[in-house]
């Protein structure tokens, strides 16, 4: 993705901001919707009316609908998920997560990485909750070898959409200090850049993909020295969007970064709790590269119906 070749729009809520598709400009392009959240942190309900900060937003409910009403206008969508999917709410405290996978799975989610919380119910009480996830969680950087997670997660996934590859993987943030020991066990962190660029290069090299996404829940700052998604972009290649968790940051657009090439990487992150759904639509050229995109952030406080 070069920068001259990108468009930039953006809408802060409501269905009604996806004119652009319609345009004759690219109505002969492939399309690929990439919907996307993090850090929802067991958020089924919508905050309560008399919250001081987020009054009635939010909510599981309301996220399903969105996603189901932008999947009845797309036909090529991705739903990914950027980690700490547990802990926040007494769902979590009563459920272990098994509530949360199942609704993600029940809107669709086609894949995940691991946050830092996700951790929170101990290795086992994650394997526990596994089965209710009908979806793949994406850890490049952290090995489970010799834990009883070996096996049970990825390292990446290729999706594909009208014709189109898509490669998928994840990494995560250091656990050392922000997990208690026994809680990960043991699991070995390795260096996110380093896997990040090596699992990059066989997506689009040997894999062929036409586009590269990381789900990070590394930060969009860095938080004790610790790395984060712009260092990632900024001393990797072949990753075109990297989609971030953690730090709960809400931008209000993708952002366009440079990569160890000099070409372009966007960044998003849509903050937390599931107030808003990212949105980021591709248009490949005819050679199957993503050269142009709209990017959308997507408020969920409307009412269902």
């Amino acid at each position: 993705m070069e920068r001259r070749g990108f468009l930039r729009s953006i809408a802060t809520g409501g269905v009604a901001a996806f004119a652009l598709s319609s345009t004759s400009w690219v109505d002969n392009r492939k399309k690929v919707t990439i919907l996307h959240t993090n850090d929802t942190h067991s958020h089924i309900d919508p905050f309560p009316d008399n919250h001081s900060k987020y009054p009635g937003q939010g909510g599981a409910g309301r996220r399903k609908k969105l996603i189901d009403l932008i999947r009845e206008d797309e036909k090529e969508v991705l739903l990914l998920d950027a980690g700490d999917i547990f802990q926040g709410t007494p769902y979590f405290n009563i459920h272990g997560g098994e509530l949360e996978f199942k609704l993600m799975s029940e809107m669709g989610y086609d894949a995940a990485t691991m946050g830092n919380h996700d951790f929170d119910a101990g290795m086992d009480g994650f394997d526990r909750m596994l089965p209710h996830a009908n979806f793949p969680f994406l850890c490049a950087n952290y090995d489970f070898s010799d834990t009883l997670l070996n096996g049970k997660t990825k390292p990446y996934q290729i999706f594909k959409k009208d014709g189109l590859k898509i490669g998928v993987f994840g990494v995560g943030v250091e656990l050392d200090g922000l997990v208690s020991p026994e809680m990960y066990k043991s699991t070995q962190y390795l260096d996110p850049i380093v896997k990040a660029q090596k699992i990059a290069d066989e997506l689009k090299n040997d894999h062929k993909c036409n586009m590269v996404i990381c789900l990070s829940h590394l930060g969009y700052q860095s938080r004790l020295n610790k790395m984060c998604d712009p260092v990632l972009a900024a001393e990797t290649t072949n990753i075109d969007l990297i989609i971030g968790g953690h730090t709960h940051t809400f931008l209000p657009q993708a952002e366009m970064h440079k990569n160890k090439a000099d070409k372009a990487v966007l960044i998003n992150q849509v903050g937390w709790a599931g107030l808003v759904l990212g949105r980021i639509d591709f248009y490949f050229d005819k050679k199957g590269n993503p050269d142009l995109y709209t990017s959308n952030v997507l408020n969920t406080n409307y009412s269902i119906g």
